[in-house]
This record gives C-alpha cells, structure tokens and sequence, in this order.
C-alpha cells in the first residue's frame, strides 16, 4: 500500500492509498478540504471538529442526490436512504449536541 500526503485545511496527514488509486484518493481529498474549508470561511463555525462533522454529512447528503446516484461509474447497492428532512433534523441535533462541548468525544 502506497502512502501520500495531503492537506485538509491546513493540516498535512499521511495517508495510505492502494496502487493505483492515488488520483481517486487526491479527489476525494479534494473534496473534503473544499467543503471544510467553505464551513469554516462561513464564520459560523470555528471547531475542526465540528466543521469535519458537518463536512460529512453535507457529502453524504450530496451521495443521496439522484442525480449523483445516475452518474456514479460503480454499480450501486439499492438501499433505503434516509429523507431529507431526516438529515436536516439530524443535522441539528448534532450541532446542539456539539454546542455543549464543542466535542465530539
């Protein structure tokens, strides 16, 4: 298993990633940094915790799009996704669970 490193706001990790798979990883890294980095330009926010919580879930919430269902390349499992409102409501509750603290353990 090959290693590289990659920033996510700021912060260097190293990262293992299997041959052949460096540009895929380097995209979803991408990805990642880019949606932390919008949270956290927000002002709203300023726990890197926090921000990679909502960070998640508004990934996974833009996997549950039809849309990017279509235009996956891999073939997809059918499964139940939870509505959006759901993940609204969760996202919520984590965000006044999280004002508590401001920790996620």
């Amino acid at each position: 298993m090959k290693q590289i490193e990659v920033s996510i706001m700021g912060q260097s990790y190293l990262l293992g990633c299997p041959e052949g798979g460096e540009a895929r990883l380097r995209d979803a890294v991408t990805q990642v940094d880019r949606e932390m980095c919008a949270i956290r330009d927000s002002g709203k926010l300023k726990a890197r915790e926090r921000i990679a919580v909502l960070a998640a879930l508004n990934l996974a919430y833009a996997l549950t799009d039809p849309a990017n269902k279509q235009a996956a390349a891999q073939p997809q499992v059918d499964v139940d996704l939870p509505a959006p409102e759901y993940l609204d409501n969760l996202i919520a509750r984590l965000d006044h669970a999280l004002d508590q603290d401001g920790h996620l353990i």
